[in-house]
């Protein structure tokens, strides 16, 4: 079953972080079987707090969105994220048809 990762930029605190973090996640994506559904495309909030950014991706499975979460190359740039910006990140599993 599908599992989405999904990341809310509530605010950027500092560009050049944010600038190291977009390389490192970006090469952190290595073979794991990531669909980005949406990547800070047009945002607009209908309820709760307001965001700055929203990036939704698909994996096969919690697993795979954990594998790839966890591993050594994306907490890697997850440091350069932590200091570049103030995020909500949540897993959710998909629903079956």
């Amino acid at each position: 079953m599908s599992a989405y990762v999904i990341f809310i930029r509530d605010e950027t605190l500092n560009d050049s972080e944010m600038a190291t973090y977009a390389q490192k996640a970006g090469e952190a994506r290595g073979d794991h079987p990531i669909n980005p559904l949406a990547f800070y495309g047009a945002l607009e909030t209908l309820e709760g707090p307001q965001a700055e950014g929203v990036v939704v991706l698909e994996f096969p499975d919690i697993d795979a969105a954990k594998g790839w979460y966890y591993s050594p190359a994306y907490q890697e740039a997850k440091e350069h994220r932590l200091k570049g910006a103030n995020y909500r990140v949540l897993l959710v599993q998909g629903v079956t048809a």
